[in-house]
């Protein structure tokens, strides 16, 4: 098969789609790869170990596009990247369709066979292609979240540990999941004083196992919420639902509430949100303010750390990918439940209910789709 993998083209987008070992494992199976020149650079991952791992390497990305069958990318396409879509091409990134209605057209018009990371789903409902992120943006939110607390970035001037004498931060992490897991080991590991809401109590009662009294759980409900987020110096929103939009969790009251320069860090920020004021933001310009309170929604966190996140996607991708390669994408989706669960588009139609219901549209069903 013939493999796509052009530069990332987002603000400050460093990833790359597959790193010169999953190149190399690719190439050895018979497969061609094409690389856009300068594509893994932002990855400290330098032309000439493509080159060495047997990658076709291209000065176009139009020709990159235009040579693949399967076209590898990390984040969702953007305005200038939709004239490359052809109906006899599949694309496998992360799409976020459901908060991106403009794409989601696209696709459709040009009757583009979509596979989302984000909507592949293992039995036990775990998404194995979001985690590595998720464990990622995780980390980072409470990083950058303790810089912008800092005066000098906007925000209350508290420090995350305090020290003898003082308080720790008080943070609020929304979701138990992949995300908010990692985001309490950084936040608790900081010395912040920090509190896990979920709906899932089984998933309370394993994290409070697993740290050992090293945080608090609350049972997720809007007047215990309310109460932490207006009591917070920092709340971290990692709320998800695989392909639907993220519900909004915290409100613009509940924000008016909040003490100046408190900090809100929205992870779930590429599914829509779950703060009401949420809005994307950039690497560049990263932050925005509600009331009192900074809000940081920068929708591709991990491109800031471009080389763990390009390999840890990779390894997570890269027996996908192997499956389509090898038996193309039908077979590969018809053999694997759970890589079928990320067929997003196809043909003209939304194959993912999530999506579908998104944007007030009727989903084909798979069987439909891979007839």
């Amino acid at each position: 098969m013939r493999i796509g993998v052009p530069t990332e083209v987002k603000n400050n987008e460093f990833r790359v789609a597959l790193t010169p070992a999953g190149v190399h494992d690719l190439v050895s199976s018979g497969h061609q790869v094409f690389v856009q020149r300068g594509a893994g650079i932002g990855s400290s991952m330098p032309d000439t170990e493509y080159a060495d791992a047997g990658a076709t390497l291209l000065d176009d990305a139009g020709e990159v596009w235009g040579r693949a069958e399967l076209l590898l990318k990390v984040k969702e396409p953007v305005a200038s990247e939709y004239g490359y879509f052809r109906d006899d091409l599949v694309l496998f990134t992360y799409l976020h369709l459901a908060a991106d209605r403009p794409l989601t057209e696209h696709l459709l018009a040009d009757d583009m066979t979509s596979i989302a990371y984000e909507t592949v789903q293992l039995p036990g409902g775990s998404l194995p292609l979001l985690a590595p992120m998720s464990e990622v943006a995780g980390r980072l939110a409470p990083m950058v979240g303790a810089h912008t607390l800092m005066k000098s970035a906007g925000g209350f001037g508290v420090l995350m540990s305090g020290v003898p004498g003082t308080r720790p931060a008080r943070v609020t992490v929304i979701g138990g999941g992949v995300a908010g897991a990692n985001s309490a080991v950084i936040a608790a590991g900081l010395g912040a004083d920090v509190t896990v809401f979920d709906t899932n109590i089984a998933r309370l009662r394993y994290l409070d196992d697993h740290f050992q009294g090293r945080l608090k759980t609350a049972a997720s409900n809007p007047l215990d919420l309310d109460r932490a987020v207006e009591d917070s110096d920092l709340v971290i929103g990692s709320v998800l639902i695989p392909g639907a939009k993220a519900p909004k969790l915290v409100t613009n009251d509940m924000v008016s509430r909040m003490r100046p320069g408190s900090v809100l860090v929205d992870i779930a920020v590429d599914q829509g949100g779950c703060f009401e004021d949420t809005h994307p933001t950039t690497h560049d310009d990263p932050t925005f303010r509600v009331h009192g309170s900074v809000f940081y929604c920068v929708a591709n966190m991990p491109g800031a750390v471009p080389n763990t996140s390009t390999s840890a996607l990779t390894n997570a991708t890269l027996p996908y990918i192997r499956q389509i390669a090898r038996h193309g994408w039908k077979d590969a989706l018809r053999a694997d439940a759970s890589l079928a669960a990320g067929l997003n588009t196809h043909a003209g139609s939304v194959v993912n209910a999530g999506v579908a219901a998104a944007h007030g549209l009727t989903p084909v069903a798979l069987a439909e789709a891979l007839a």
